[in-house]
């Protein structure tokens, strides 16, 4: 907690000095997780390189803080695409608690998830898993229980398959991998928890066939995911050899309530510092600028980053 309050009063004060009048607020997911990483790179972005006042707020998962952003409690959050468009739309575990207000402001990188057990393991591939043990539960991080049917699936399995250890979220799935109690865990490559479990063990990620078969049983758990290749090199500890895995598209989100001129000066911070982005998460390093503006169905983007997109010759959006 202590850490999670020094990150957040850091990026205030460095903010005192910046011209803008407005503060933003940026939503995180909790420390370890790939989303923290990148929450906080955008928010160090927009105070050191554009010149935004900016704080950061850690939470739990982005179901936690997704419904602040919509009420206008938040000004900007990294999530995913699917869950975003589960809470605009009310389904699954927003049934109930529609989101309408949220909109889009950018797309930042791919996510790419994998399930990942030790290099030395004789578990080489997805369905080597039955009869293993694995995390499962993550009650207070709900996107990973689809996340999980969705990459089991695509080897033919389901979770009844594995010996399901219940864990509360993300990284405390990671540290039962660590200390033994599971065979595998899931989570996003270049995760700094799972540059931790490959620094105590050597981890090696299962890999994905690239087929259709595979992808439309993904498809059935995580309807916007697709495939992509992920080859071996530091950014991506775990990654031993070119490697298919199951990804998505992680956004920048506002809401309505946000306010058109910070977003349209945030949109702009991220478009014009991708470099400071790369040494802040390597996440960054696949931001495209021309692909901020990419169709996200159901999901529209907000007034202000549409107005940058418009300067920039970037829209209407690319196909996905």
């Amino acid at each position: 907690m202590r850490r999670v309050l020094a990150s957040s009063v850091f990026l205030f004060v460095l903010s005192l000095s910046a011209g803008a009048s407005e503060i933003a607020s940026v939503a995180a997911s909790v420390k370890g997780t790939l989303f923290d990483q990148a929450a906080t790179a955008v928010a160090k972005v927009a105070t050191n390189d554009a010149g935004l006042r900016t704080t950061l707020r850690n939470y739990t998962s982005p179901n936690v803080f997704i419904p602040g952003i919509a009420r206008g409690q938040i000004d900007f959050g990294v999530a995913n695409q699917y869950e975003i468009t589960l809470a605009l739309t009310g389904q699954r575990y927003f049934s109930g608690r529609q989101q309408p207000n949220l909109r889009a402001v950018s797309v930042i990188f791919p996510l790419q998830i994998a399930i990942f057990v030790k290099q030395d393991s004789a578990i080489k591939r997805i369905a080597d898993l039955a009869g293993h043990r694995m995390p499962d539960g993550f009650v207070a991080v709900k996107i990973m229980v689809p996340l999980l049917d969705a990459v089991l699936a695509s080897d033919g399995l389901t979770r009844d398959d594995v010996r399901s250890l219940n864990v509360p979220g993300i990284v405390s799935s990671v540290d039962a991998f660590i200390s033994g109690r599971t065979d595998g865990f899931l989570m996003a490559i270049r995760a700094p928890k799972v540059r931790e479990a490959h620094a105590r063990h050597g981890i090696r990620a299962l890999p994905i066939d690239d087929t259709a078969e595979a992808l439309d049983a993904i498809r059935q758990h995580m309807p916007v995911a697709y495939l992509s290749l992920e080859k071996p090199g530091p950014a991506s500890p775990g990654v031993v050899e070119p490697t298919w895995v199951m990804t998505y598209d992680t956004l920048l989100v506002a809401s309505t309530e946000t306010s058109d001129e910070l977003v349209y000066q945030m949109t702009r911070a991220l478009h014009d510092n991708k470099q400071s982005l790369i040494n802040a998460s390597p996440a960054f390093r696949s931001f495209r600028r021309e692909t901020m503006a990419k169709d996200l169905g159901v999901l529209e983007y907000h007034q202000g980053a549409i107005r940058f997109y418009e300067e920039q010759g970037l829209w209407p959006p690319s196909s996905p």
